[in-house]
């Protein structure tokens, strides 16, 4: 691929950026930037590419293990086996991948012979869970995916110069989300195969993302470049109107990876927001933790708020925001958005956290924005979640901190000089109100008034959280009480178990709580983030 190298003058200067992997601009000019537009797709057919896995550094050791077991063991049975969406997508991005999907010309059935730990779900679009090395690897197959026509036709031309291979995998990938997630890798033949152009929107991300922190360097007077990355395979609306869950995946893809996305796919994603409320509620409930358990909370919150989907899915945060004339540009990032910026720094794709912590973060934090406490409370609270209940432990270790709390964030008061007992009483009173919460947010009624002093908003009851996640999530607190007994379980060492956190285990669950609420309190750089 030839490279063209891009230079920047200034009034006094010539900066050359050196030559990278990826183009998407022919010239830069400042005050003047031509970007590709991303949004050609609806003018004209999308050249299909063959690309090199090499040369785009994909290598087979980083396909984890089981898939690649998976892989191979179809291949020798001489199948055509892929790696598709998501995870090629983050192998290009040198991300690490949530997980591993592939699909085969293989039939479920057959799929079904070869691995003795394996079975069929789904009944609109099945596939196959292989259990392989202690993990769940997923496979589809290109017949079942043919003979599920879609409801929706679009009126899309297969690519020219296309054999009966290409036009299987072109058909396949047309029924896909979004382009940056319609492409297939060949392990063995060590080809990535694009037929939706969402290589051209992967490139665009590596180049625009890297002029952007020159122009803002050198030429801050620039306007912000109009980069648009996530963009539908097929028009939005349709695309949504086939799967209203691609809204909430279009938010989740963007603030993972930091992603802008396209003005036709964003005005989609705003129009038809309220669609979400069809989805089943453990579908609801996946998307979230999809969004908020995986490293990316922040940026999840702050894109559902900027597209209306706060107000549905959670209109107490939603609220919250409003109250505080919280804007989608801010910043200075408020409480709620600190304690999961601090959640998202422990977490990862590989490395998430069981749905009951960012449960628990938002009832601990409704609790706070409901009724102010003083610092020195909240630490103690934190510091006996961790250890199990011991409110001795707790409030003897509160008493003598002399750090000065983030004083920025209004839900934290001033310390009064409580003596020991009062600090226990008020750390009880904390722990039955975070609890009180957690049953506010499971109730209809209370949900459906979250907005009520706002009309303009969308009305939502939306309760997407079941009786047993609600459960757990109480169960984090239920140890802060009276006479707790003489037991104290609490974790030791700092090292996160992620395989526990994962799995629910109490201890993990409490330590990484009192871990995100310390650091949000007591950030290390306080002068930094005030400044």
């Amino acid at each position: 691929m030839a490279i063209a190298t891009l230079k920047f003058a200034s009034r006094s200067n010539l900066y050359i950026l050196r030559p990278t992997p990826f183009q998407c601009i022919r010239k830069v000019v400042p005050k003047s930037l031509a970007l590709v537009d991303a949004e050609a797709w609806d003018k004209k057919i999308p050249a299909w590419k063959k690309l090199s896995s090499k040369e785009l550094g994909l290598r087979r050791s980083m396909i984890a293990g089981p898939t690649m077991k998976v892989l191979n063991m179809l291949k020798d049975k001489e199948y055509d086996v892929y790696l598709v969406g998501g995870c090629v997508r983050d192998l290009i991005l040198k991300q690490i991948p949530k997980d591993f999907d592939i699909i085969t010309s293989a039939d479920l059935k057959e799929v079904l012979r070869t691995f003795p730990r394996c079975e069929i779900v789904g009944k609109k679009f099945p596939i196959c869970h292989v259990h392989m090395g202690g993990t769940i690897v997923e496979v589809s197959s290109f017949n079942t995916a043919t003979r599920k026509s879609n409801h929706f036709h679009h009126d899309i031309e297969a690519p020219s110069g296309c054999d009966k291979e290409d036009y299987l995998r072109w058909r396949n990938c047309l029924k896909r989300d979004f382009t940056i997630n319609g492409l297939m890798f060949d392990p063995y033949a060590r080809i990535v195969y694009d037929y939706m152009g969402g290589m051209e929107d992967i490139e665009k991300a590596k180049v625009c993302m890297y002029l952007f922190v020159v122009i803002v360097s050198y030429y801050y007077f620039l306007p912000p470049l109009a980069i648009n990355l996530v963009r539908t395979v097929v028009p939005a609306a349709s695309s949504f109107q086939e799967d209203c869950a691609r809204i909430l995946r279009a938010i989740r893809i963007a603030a993972r990876l930091g992603f802008s996305i396209s003005s036709e796919t964003a005005h989609s994603v705003k129009n038809l927001s309220s669609s979400v409320l069809r989805l089943d509620k453990g579908r609801l409930l996946m998307e979230m933790n999809y969004m908020l358990a995986y490293g990316s909370g922040e940026a999840s919150l702050r894109l559902l708020w900027k597209f209306g989907l706060l107000d549905i899915l959670l209109p107490f945060q939603a609220a919250y925001f409003v109250r505080h004339g919280f804007r989608r540009r801010d910043k200075r990032t408020n409480m709620l958005l600190s304690l999961f910026y601090n959640l998202d720094k422990l977490l990862a794709p590989n490395r998430p956290c069981h749905s009951s912590l960012w449960i628990g973060i938002l009832a601990f934090h409704k609790t706070l924005s409901d009724q102010p406490r003083e610092a020195s409370v909240v630490a103690a609270f934190s510091l006996a979640v961790h250890n199990g209940g011991n409110l001795l432990e707790a409030v003897d270790i509160a008493r003598r901190i002399n750090k000065q709390h983030n004083a920025r964030f209004p839900e934290l008061l001033d310390p009064s000089g409580l003596d020991a007992e009062d600090l226990e009483e008020e750390i009880l009173d904390l722990a039955d109100s975070v609890k009180g919460t957690l049953s506010q947010m499971t109730t209809r009624y209370l949900v459906s008034q979250a907005m009520a002093d706002y009309p303009q908003a969308p009305h939502s009851d939306l309760v997407f959280i079941p009786l047993g996640m609600y459960l757990k999530a109480l169960s984090i607190f239920d140890c802060v009480k009276v006479n707790s007994g003489k037991k104290f379980l609490s974790k030791q060492g700092r090292k996160i178990d992620y395989g526990s956190l994962v799995q629910g285990e109490l201890e993990e669950i409490r330590h990484v709580f009192a871990r995100i609420v310390f650091d949000t309190i007591y950030p290390l750089r306080l002068d930094k983030e005030n400044s």
